[in-house]
């Protein structure tokens, strides 16, 4: 969703309202840190002209190293206050990026790149530290002190306090907004792409054995190439920008302070104002621009904060697709029944008028082609989507009225393809049943045929597993799923292709398994093997999202 930058900014500061007083302080102190700035130069300006005028100058050169030794520390504390509401809203926005996740799996997220989902979740939060820490504290301290210069600078006449407000404003508010308008949309563009060349390349890696199987490894290369080349590009343009802003700014503060300096000599020699307040008000002008000009820096900085700001906005404020239920029913599982299910991804109508019973305490085999609807079915069991018309019921209750945590706890669920954590064996097999001690995990492993193999590793249920189950093959993935739900112990298990990865021997004695264990439990069994459909006491086919 596109947000203007006025509501995105809205946005991001709600955040950080539970932390208002810190940042209070922080800009607080990043005042007085800039007036102590200011004051050096000022002071040494009077300083210089007491010891012309033959006046004692101590008082003076002890107020200079005060303001030295203040600038110094102060400047420590606004910036240690800055980043602790920053690193603080960073942690809390993380958790909630990751709830939002949680409430969006699986129905939002499968069609969506992981490699742009790991770029939100890390650098597109990251950035946000700018804003937090960069851009809220310095943008208050701008205009505070633009206003308190401007009032210095006006006591000594009001035209000198004209033309430094002018200044201020064209530094801080027209320079940043001219430079906005010229970089347009060049920062969310540059996010998106940065985004899309990191899924490219977790896909290409994912995929290495293929590319390096069909020789495909030059053609991704060069497709790597001229994605980065095009980041790169318009990098090299935002640092064009970045650069002009630099050279606006120097150039603005050069123009300012000069008719500082000529309006104040003009008023001086017409008898307005004394030298000094020529003196002053000259060193006052060029010396107080630090404030406005980290304005103007923040100009193309903001382009790609705002453009993460979005991004990660969007997970936070996305709709899931079913919302869990914590004001149902807590019901016993008996039995499950679809009713007239009407189903369909966009335009796509999967299931057409679907029924289907699943009683306890029996075996029921799904089986049809691919893209007939069984997976979906098993998707809709699991409440993952909600139908379109028709219903589902479980023990006789519609699905979407019972709690989501009494659903979760009744199923288990096993895909073809099994998540694997960089973790222990232990404690991947764990994920069913965080309490399950080491001999239900090993009796978990041996239904699901897998033990054996386990035990054989040096390291044996200790053995770490690396990302994604490196070292690992399909079918002992697919043997740590079922060892997974075997150890949820759900009444209702529902198996998608339980057995595709698995060679004969290994199948059989899963089958043995799921025959031996599942004589209480109702389990829905998909798949495309024959021999996978021996042990079911009842097969239904589906043809055309009907059941034939």
């Amino acid at each position: 969703m596109k947000r203007n930058p006025i509501k995105l900014t809205v946005l991001l500061l709600k955040l950080v309202l539970p932390l208002l007083p810190v940042l209070s302080l922080a800009v607080l102190l990043g005042i007085a840190g800039f007036l102590a700035a200011i004051a050096i130069p000022v002071l040494s300006g009077m300083t210089a002209l007491l010891a012309l005028a033959e006046q004692p100058i101590i008082i003076m050169l002890i107020a200079l190293i005060s303001c030295g030794v203040l600038r110094g520390l102060l400047r420590y504390a606004e910036q240690y206050l800055n980043h602790y509401v920053a690193f603080k809203l960073l942690a809390f926005i993380r958790d909630k990026v990751f709830r939002a996740l949680r409430r969006l799996t699986p129905a939002k997220l499968e069609g969506r790149g992981k490699g742009d989902l790991i770029s939100v979740i890390t650098t597109d939060i990251e950035l946000l530290e700018v804003f937090y820490a960069h851009t809220i504290s310095p943008v208050t301290i701008a205009v505070i002190m633009s206003i308190m210069m401007t009032l210095f600078i006006w006591q000594y006449h009001f035209i000198l306090g004209l033309i430094a407000a002018a200044g201020y404003v064209t530094i801080g508010v027209v320079l940043p907004f001219f430079i906005a308008k010229l970089s347009g949309k060049l920062g969310a563009s540059y996010r998106n792409e940065f985004g899309s060349l990191n899924g490219y390349v977790l896909e290409s890696l994912r995929g290495l054995k293929e590319i390096i199987q069909f020789g495909m490894g030059q053609a991704r290369m060069s497709a790597i190439r001229f994605r980065t080349d095009k980041l790169s590009e318009k990098a090299k343009r935002l640092k064009f920008y970045e650069g002009l802003t630099s050279a606006l700014s120097g150039a603005c503060i050069l123009l300012f302070s000069f008719g500082i300096l000529f309006a104040g000599i003009a008023l001086h020699k017409s008898d307005t104002i004394e030298f000094e307040g020529v003196f002053i008000t000259t060193i006052a002008m060029i010396s107080s621009f630090g404030p406005v000009i980290a304005l103007a820096n923040l100009a193309n900085n903001l382009a790609h904060t705002f453009a993460a700001g979005n991004r990660v906005l969007d997970i936070m404020e996305e709709t899931p697709v079913t919302t869990d239920i914590t004001n149902g029913k807590d019901i016993v599982f008996a039995g499950a029944a679809c009713e007239n299910i009407v189903f369909a991804y966009g335009e796509e109508r999967i299931l057409d008028n679907f029924n289907i019973d699943f009683p306890e305490n029996i075996i029921v085999g799904i089986t049809g082609k691919s893209g007939s609807g069984k997976s979906t079915l098993l998707r809709l069991l699991m409440r993952f989507w909600d139908t379109n018309k028709g219903n589902v019921y479980l023990s006789g209750e519609d699905i979407r009225k019972i709690n989501t945590a009494c659903l979760r706890n009744m199923e288990s669920f096993v895909t073809q393809d099994t998540q694997l954590f960089s973790d222990t064996i232990e404690n991947n097999i764990k994920i069913a049943k965080p309490q399950a001690t080491h001999a239900e995990v090993m009796e978990a492993c041996k239904k699901a045929a897998i033990h054996d193999f386990i035990e054989y590793l040096p390291k044996g249920y200790d053995t770490h597993l690396g990302e994604l189950g490196e070292g690992l093959s399909g079918g002992e993935r697919q043997r740590i799923g079922l060892a997974r739900a075997f150890l949820h112990d759900a009444p209702f298990l529902l198996l998608d292709e339980p057995t595709s990865n698995l060679d004969s021997l290994n199948e059989a004695m899963i089958l043995h398994s799921l025959r031996h264990v599942c004589d209480n439990k109702t389990v829905v069994l998909v798949s495309h093997r024959k021999s996978t459909m021996g042990i079911a006491d009842v097969v239904h086919t589906v043809e055309h999202g009907r059941m034939s």
